[in-house]
């Protein structure tokens, strides 16, 4: 099983990047699908733990923008032997804000709310307990790159 985290600015690529390469093997997990929930942290971890009960893998389709933020689902990962990795979304705040823009009803967000993200952003490390860290990049036309970071190296890079 692995728990795949996405890390990034609303309007970076995430949920792009889940249909991409994840919908046909992970359980999509975000907040944005759980809204109406009052308590939607308690109802993303049991949908994770459910998933993992049933031997699926995940991928959390958040912001997940600090280390605190990420820090319980990796524990819940390693909770139920999953692999953990993060697929990093550097910041581009314009680019998000543009994307942001294109969006209708409640999949746009508020401005101040990517901004408040990309200053809140902190790249993931290995140190946080991360088997594998990748850092994804969107292509003009379409499309992603994906750099495996490794050894010491972090996200940030």
């Amino acid at each position: 099983m692995e728990l795949v985290v996405l890390i990034g600015l609303q309007g970076s690529g995430k949920t792009t990047f889940f249909r991409d390469r994840f919908a046909a093997t992970h359980r999509h997990v975000s907040k944005d699908l759980i809204r109406n929930n009052r308590r939607p942290g308690r109802r993303q971890r049991q949908l994770i733990e459910e998933a993992f009960e049933a031997g699926e893998s995940v991928a959390v389709d958040n912001t997940n923008p600090t280390v605190a933020d990420r820090a319980e689902l990796i524990a819940l990962g390693r909770a139920f032997g999953a692999t953990v990795v993060s697929y990093f979304f550097p910041s581009d705040l314009e680019a998000s804000l543009r994307r942001n823009a294109g969006r209708e009803g409640k999949a746009r967000v508020p401005d101040k709310a990517v901004q408040i993200t990309a200053r809140r952003l902190e790249p993931p490390t290995r140190a946080e307990g991360f088997d594998r860290l990748y850092q994804v990049r969107l292509i003009d036309g379409g499309g992603f790159t994906v750099t495996e970071i490794r050894g010491d190296d972090d996200a940030a890079g």
